[in-house]
């Protein structure tokens, strides 16, 4: 039997009083896809991160390739044919893909032998690999799916045998995971071994051999994909059973909240993204809107929430209009943006006052112009407590939190204040199993408490599960509206493709 290409024993990691890693083993088989999964927060990036060297055990070994090796900075891991892809990327998107690539690999102080084996390298492994990019475009201007593959040539770049992705698919469209599981595929298939975070179990399912489940800071379980299930996984994952649809009962929709009238919408450069979209949002109802990204659902999301100016149009809450200019949060609106760190955080306030951002004026919150802290710590901490938010650190900068803990944190702050109208992008985007019942449970109980939700999601899953009203935007329009009880993915699938509505 070949030596296994990764083997940790009692790994143990402490972060002050939180035990993150609890005496960990795992063992990786060489030339395979092994997924580890887990709630947000059960020590799957920290245990990554050990074995590459942003942080150092506490106790506990490392072999690669059956040797014992001392990994205490990442550029010893990189040495020992380690590579990693982190869920937010490390890549200076001012810079272009090359310069990014050359990073830590000048090859010494005269850069042109150094640039221009790189460019080689890129050349043969995005030929190797279906990974071709353009080594000179600048890496901003790049689509994250292409962003994540600068990223993974990098790692190749530096000769890495074992390849860990950290929720790889957290910021992807479908076709871009799809793309991105073919390429890994690849990968294997030329006796690579891929470690893949995710909390997706469909995914886990479709794309690796075998898995292993952490709670709570321990590995509970380990598994060969092949003879486990989606159910099994995520009742070890959270310890419990875990309902993987919600029970919804039927809307009872009343008056109109939101109204949008013949909204026009253009992007930073004035391309035109949203075009004469007309829809209404009523109380006691989830409106969703499916599509694939780019095709102006930001947009839309952006200028009913005024950051974003209408070009033409009119959005209408509770019968006052408020499109035109980014006019503050009125007051009974809500708002989940779609991009956690850049909209609905500052990383490195800490929980508590991010907790209270949008809102910090009210009278809870201040006292003759100055922040009650110890009010909003004390509010913060039962929010963290109630929508399981790790650590319970309220005085934890938010860019300390994983990305799902990040989220939870972000969901609570507007569900909590109680509006009449909920603007949701991507609300369970980077967020585990448990937690999106949870979230999915409370976005349902605000309908039947009266709310009005209007619901972004590129999982169709989720669309399907909460939408009580399906529309569809292909290129910046509207192109189909579907009850509920007529919705069926294939039918919403072909227009998300641009299908004609008669068509599907």
């Amino acid at each position: 039997m070949p030596a296994p290409a990764v083997e940790l024993r009692g790994i143990t990691k402490r972060f002050g009083p939180v035990l993150a890693n609890d005496r960990v083993d795992l063992l990786v088989e060489a030339g395979t896809i092994h997924g580890i999964v887990g709630e947000n927060g059960a020590g799957k990036s920290t245990l990554m991160n050990i074995l590459y060297g942003y942080y150092r055990a506490d106790a506990g070994t490392v072999a690669i390739d059956g040797e014992p090796r001392r990994i205490g900075r990442p550029i010893d891991a990189i040495r020992a044919g380690i590579g990693m892809v982190h869920q937010h990327f490390m890549l200076v998107e001012p810079f272009t893909v090359l310069e990014n690539m050359l990073l830590g690999a000048e090859g010494g102080p005269l850069l042109a032998s150094g640039v221009a084996r790189l460019r080689a390298s890129l050349a043969r492994l995005g030929r190797e690999h279906g990974l071709e990019v353009d080594p000179d475009a600048r890496v901003g201007d790049l689509p994250v799916g292409l962003q994540q593959r600068v990223e993974i040539l990098k790692a190749l770049c530096r000769g890495a045998r074992v390849l860990i992705l950290d929720e790889p698919t957290g910021v992807l469209t479908p076709q871009e995971a799809d793309e991105l599981f073919a390429i890994l595929a690849g990968l294997r298939a030329q006796g690579r071994t891929v470690v893949l975070i995710t909390h997706k179990l469909r995914e886990v399912m479709a794309a690796t051999d075998r898995v292993s489940v952490m709670r709570g800071g321990r590995m509970v379980a380990h598994r060969r994909t092949s003879e486990t299930s989606r159910e099994e996984l995520a009742e070890l994952m959270v310890g419990r059973k875990v309902q993987m649809r919600p029970d919804r009962r039927p809307a009872r929709p009343g008056r109109p909240v939101l109204e949008v009238r013949g909204l026009e919408v253009a992007d930073d450069r004035g391309v035109p993204r949203v075009k004469s979209v007309t829809f209404e949002v009523r109380a006691g109802e989830i409106v969703g809107i499916a599509g694939v990204a780019g095709n102006g659902q930001s947009e839309l999301l952006e200028a009913i929430a005024g950051i974003r100016a209408p070009t033409r149009g009119e959005i209408r809450i509770d019968g006052r209009s408020v499109g035109g200019s980014a006019e503050g949060r009125p007051r009974g609106f809500g708002h989940v943006p779609e991009d956690r760190l850049r909209m609905g955080l500052v990383p490195d306030l800490p929980a508590c006052e991010n907790a209270v951002l949008g809102y910090h004026r009210r009278p809870d919150y201040v006292t003759s112009g100055l922040l009650r802290r110890r009010r909003i710590v004390e509010i913060c901490s039962g929010w963290l407590e109630r929508y399981d938010i790790r650590p319970r650190a309220p005085m934890l900068p938010a860019i300390a939190f994983s990305g799902g803990n990040q989220q939870k944190l972000v969901v609570a702050r507007e569900l909590e204040h109680d509006p009449e109208l909920l603007l949701v992008g991507q609300p369970t985007r980077g967020v585990d199993i448990g937690a999106i019942e949870f979230i999915h449970g409370r976005l349902l109980a605000m309908r039947d408490a009266g709310k009005a939700v209007l619901l972004v999601s590129v999982e169709l899953d989720e669309i399907l599960a909460l939408a009580d009203r399906i529309l569809v935007m292909f290129d910046g329009r509207i192109v189909g509206e579907l009850p509920a009880e007529r919705a069926e993915e294939r039918r919403i699938g072909l227009l998300m493709a641009g299908i004609a509505a008669e068509a599907a």
